[in-house]
C-alpha cells in the first residue's frame, strides 16, 4: 500500500522538481498539496503549484490548500533572487491556469493528521509556518502523524543566508522552534545532506533526452536560472534540496541519520543543545543510489500506446 503524503511547499525550482519526481514514486501518493510563503508570496506558490499539476497531470489529483501568507511574527523574506521573481524561473510562457476556491491549508492538514494518523507522512520543503499553527490549533492531532521530513537547517556546516542559518529556518524560526519542541517524529533534511545531493547538468540532460517532449522540454528551461547561480557559487551542478528531502521520505536508507537535540536560535540557527533528542537528521547520503531514484522518476518516458 502506497503511503499518503500531504506536501507542503513554497515552489521554488527545486520544489517543483520534487514534486514531479515525487507524483512517479509508486511507494508513496501525494494526496495533498498545501502551500506556505516563503521562497515566494503564498499567491504565488498557490499559482506555480496549479502550474505544475497542469504540466503533469498526476492521477490521483491531490487536493491542494492555501497556508500561511506571512511568517509567525516577522516580515516574509523571500528568495527570488535564486528562484526568479514567479519562483519558476521567470519564463514569460507558463500558460495560464484557473484555482478556483480553495480550502484553507490548516484545518485540512489537521483532518488527515486525524483520520490517517500513523499512516500519514508529511514533507515540509518550505518554513514550517503551516505546521506550527496547526500545532498551536490541535497539538494532540499532530502527534498522531507518523513521520514529518522538513527540509531546513544547517547543523554542522554553514549556512546559506547568514553563516550560521539555512533559509527555511530564518524565514520563520519562531514556526521551526515549536515544530522541533512539540514531540513529533520529526527527521530534519539539513544542508549537511542537501549539499551532498548535486546534480551535473549533463545527467540532468541525459535523463531527460530518453524522455522527450513538453515535460522535458519545460524542466529544461525552468532549472536553468538554478544551475547557473549554483555553479557561479562554486557547485558542480544544481544542489538538490527538497528533492532530496522527498526521496528520504519514500526511503529513509539512502542517508544515514543521528538522533539529536536542537534548538533553534533567533535567527534560524540549528544549534546542538543537550537534553533527549527532538529529532533524528540526515548525515552521509548515498549520492548516486538518490541521483539514480531521482533522474529515474522525474520524467518518465511517455506511455507507447498499444497496438491495435
Amino acid at each position: 500500500m502506497a503511503t499518503p503524503l500531504l506536501v507542503d511547499t513554497d515552489p521554488g525550482i527545486d520544489d517543483a522538481l520534487a514534486l514531479l519526481a515525487a507524483w512517479n514514486s509508486p511507494e508513496v501518493v501525494v494526496e495533498v498539496i498545501t502551500t506556505v510563503a516563503g521562497n515566494v508570496t503564498v499567491e504565488q506558490a498557490t499559482t506555480n503549484v496549479c502550474r505544475l499539476l497542469a504540466l503533469r497531470k498526476p492521477d490521483p489529483a491531490p487536493v491542494v490548500a492555501v497556508g500561511a501568507p506571512e511568517p509567525l511574527a516577522r516580515q516574509l523574506v523571500t528568495a527570488t533572487r535564486y528562484h526568479g521573481a514567479d519562483g519558476l524561473g521567470d519564463l514569460d510562457d507558463w500558460p495560464a491556469v484557473g484555482r478556483g476556491e480553495l480550502p484553507a491549508a490548516v484545518p485540512l492538514i489537521l483532518d488527515r493528521a486525524r483520520r490517517q494518523q500513523r499512516l500519514l507522512t508529511i514533507v515540509a520543503l518550505g518554513p514550517m509556518t503551516n505546521l506550527a499553527l496547526a500545532l498551536k490549533a490541535d497539538p494532540a492531532a499532530m502527534k498522531f502523524v507518523g513521520r514529518v521530513v522538513a527540509m531546513g537547517g544547517a547543523v554542522d556546516v554553514p549556512g546559506n543566508v547568514t553563516p550560521a542559518a539555512e533559509f527555511n529556518m530564518y524565514v520563520d524560526p519562531e514556526a521551526a522552534h515549536r515544530v522541533l519542541a512539540a514531540g513529533l517524529s520529526l527527521d530534519l533534511v539539513p544542508l549537511d545532506a542537501t549539499r551532498q545531493a548535486v546534480l551535473p547538468r549533463a545527467g540532468l540532460k541525459k535523463a531527460l533526452s530518453r524522455a522527450a517532449g513538453p515535460l522535458a522540454a519545460r524542466i529544461t528551461a525552468f532549472s536553468d536560472r538554478a544551475f547557473r547561480i549554483d555553479h557561479a557559487g562554486g557547485a558542480q551542478g544544481m544542489v538538490l534540496h527538497d528533492p532530496l528531502a522527498v526521496a528520504l521520505a519514500i526511503d529513509p536508507t539512502l542517508a544515514q541519520w543521528e538522533a539529536v537535540r536542537l534548538e533553534i536560535g533567533p535567527e534560524g540557527e540549528t544549534r546542538r543543545a543537550r537534553g533527549d533528542p527532538n529529532c533524528r537528521v540526515a548525515k552521509a547520503i548515498d549520492t548516486p543510489r538518490f541521483l539514480r531514484m531521482f533522474l529515474d522518476r522525474l520524467c518518465p518516458p511517455p506511455r507507447r500506446r498499444a497496438s491495435s
